[in-house]
């Protein structure tokens, strides 16, 4: 799962197996995928990186 190497907690990817059977994802990676893209989409056209890290805490990502 996920050629860069990332590695995920069991229980989260059971989790995730269960949404993605759920929603009708083919695969918890393709589930997965659609999730960062989402994710990732949201912080798309920040200007700065402080505009970044003010989305990101607005997310709750970070503190």
């Amino acid at each position: 799962m996920f050629g860069s190497g990332i590695k995920l907690d069991k229980a989260l990817v059971a989790r995730a197996k269960r949404y993605a059977d759920l929603a009708g994802y083919a695969s918890v990676d393709e589930f997965i995928t659609h999730i960062l893209e989402k994710e990732l989409a949201k912080l798309d056209g920040s200007d700065s990186e402080e505009d970044i890290r003010k989305k990101l805490k607005g997310l709750g990502y970070i503190s």
